[in-house]
């Protein structure tokens, strides 16, 4: 699939050095990385083989790893990325979460604090967290918007992106066209994970391209000031 043309913002470590190193985890469909320039030399991380069959056919050139991405996160840290992006998974904090239709109690996943916590302290360049805006008050300050929050070390310059009506409740087969369609994603049938069986969970669950390269761009614009400070 053709990728639309981009700001032209290039990493000043990419000019010196070569490809940006990306890592990006919990990489679901690509939705985030579905408009990254070239440049970027990814590795895209998921235990779901189905979404990343749907991930490699839209970016083929970036390395696929079938595995558990929080694990993989703490054993590869530090293996010389120039870029992290995470998007730990959201249902355990979503506002849905406290809905009606959820008769079962769960705990709120702690991985997304563990990894804003290991990457704030022990990784030298930039990094985000992505996930929705939970029902109750962030544990650590983020940085919103649209349904998304953002945990990051630097500041994401992005305007929220227009979704489809009743976007939260699009789960019907029909309805699953619509956010591929939204999406620029495609491909045949449905898409079930983790024994949810709403074919629409793995499309909702994806950042728009739009939103995951402009905050892409954005780490990259705030490297360029720290360079030239």
């Amino acid at each position: 699939m053709r990728s639309p043309a981009h700001s032209g913002v290039q990493s000043p470590r990419c000019n010196e050095y070569g490809d940006m190193r990306v890592l990006n985890l919990y990489c679901g469909l690509g939705g985030n990385a579905l408009h990254w320039p070239e440049y970027c030399e990814v590795t895209a991380v998921d235990v779901e083989p189905k979404v990343l069959d749907v991930y490699a056919a839209h970016r083929p050139n970036d390395k696929i790893v079938e595995g558990d991405a929080h694990s993989y996160l703490l054993e590869n840290i530090n293996d010389g990325w120039d870029f992290i992006w995470s998007s730990p998974p959201c249902q355990s904090h979503s506002r849905m979460q406290k809905a009606t239709r959820h008769d079962c109690l769960k705990y709120p996943d702690m991985s997304l604090y563990q990894q804003v916590l290991l990457l704030t302290h022990h990784f030298d360049g930039k990094w985000v967290v992505e996930n929705v805006r939970p029902y109750y008050e962030p544990l650590i300050q983020a940085q919103s918007v649209g349904r998304h929050l953002f945990w990051s070390n630097f500041i994401i310059r992005a305007k929220e992106i227009p979704q489809p009506k009743d976007f939260i409740f699009l789960g019907t087969s029909a309805d699953t066209q619509k956010l591929k369609d939204w999406l620029g994603i495609q491909y045949e049938g449905n898409i079930y994970m983790g024994g949810n069986h709403c074919p629409g969970q793995a499309l909702r669950n994806a950042v728009h391209p739009d939103l995951g390269l402009a905050v892409l761009e954005s780490s990259i614009l705030d490297e360029q000031k720290d360079l030239f400070a």
